[in-house]
């Protein structure tokens, strides 16, 4: 790999302006010096492409027009983009300083490695921290079990493999990241790298990750199932349970950031 092997990040955004300029501050601002960045906006009317084009000669590439979802977006940018490692920042998300430095790094001296991930703090609206990610090592077995782990917006992993297994399944809204989880760790070990923490995840009332049980589980049980998996087995065990304890969750995530 190439001292400075290029970087490509890709930040799908739909009406999201009151956060979509610190996401990309966050990008354009690491010290990493060689970094393709990618906007792929949904057709935003809050002035999110205003803020876009402010930065625009400092993004590789960008867009504004309707398409059919995050999902969508996220591949609509990675079919432009040309980086040896690649990782997706949505538009509530940050960088912490250094993270893309450090991911690389990691993967420089680590070929065996396909994915890095670390650390994430979950941050309010306001951008104060209000908690950690549960980030753990996993493997494909533990993620067929539900043991999920990976925090998306601290995860970087190499072209190559995105080539492989690659794109993203449009008929998932939620479980997106989980199903290339499971698709990356099933040809290469991936690797969480503790006490690096590397992201903001932002919570608030928009999120996605507020309303995901109702939606994500479903998706993840049909990832499940086209990897052979049983109807008896942990991970349907770990969906009931979850079903159980919803509501409180989805309690407890909303206090965290009023």
């Amino acid at each position: 790999m190439d001292q400075h092997p290029l970087v490509s990040i890709v930040t799908p955004s739909f009406n999201q302006a009151k956060y979509l300029e610190a996401t990309i501050l966050s990008i354009l601002q690491q010290d990493y010096p060689h970094v393709e960045y990618i906007v792929i906006d949904g057709g935003s009317s809050d002035g999110s492409v205003g803020i876009i084009q402010e930065y625009q000669d400092q993004i590789a590439w960008w867009v504004s027009e309707e398409d059919q979802g995050q999902t969508a977006a996220i591949n609509k940018g990675f079919a432009q983009a040309k980086g040896d490692i690649l990782a997706w920042l949505n538009s509530d998300d940050t960088y912490q300083p250094g993270a893309i430095s450090e991911a690389v790094k990691f993967l420089q001296v680590n070929s065996e490695i396909g994915m890095v991930y670390g650390d994430a703090n979950f941050i309010a609206a306001d951008d104060q921290m209000i908690g950690k990610f549960n980030a753990q090592q996993t493997s494909y077995t533990r993620l067929r079990r539900g043991g999920v782990y990976i925090p998306q917006q601290a995860a970087f992993w190499r072209a190559d493999l995105w080539r492989e297994v690659g794109p993203l399944d449009p008929s998932f809204y939620f479980a997106m990241d989980y199903d290339l989880w499971v698709r990356l760790s099933k040809v290469s070990e991936i690797r969480y790298l503790p006490g690096h923490i590397w992201a903001n995840f932002r919570l608030h009332d928009d999120a996605k990750t507020i309303a995901a049980d109702e939606h994500c589980w479903p998706e993840m049980l049909r990832i499940h199932r086209r990897e052979g998996g049983s109807w008896f087995s942990w991970i349907y065990f770990r969906y009931f349970i979850r079903r159980l304890l919803a509501p409180i969750i989805n309690w407890r995530r909303r206090g965290m950031f009023r």
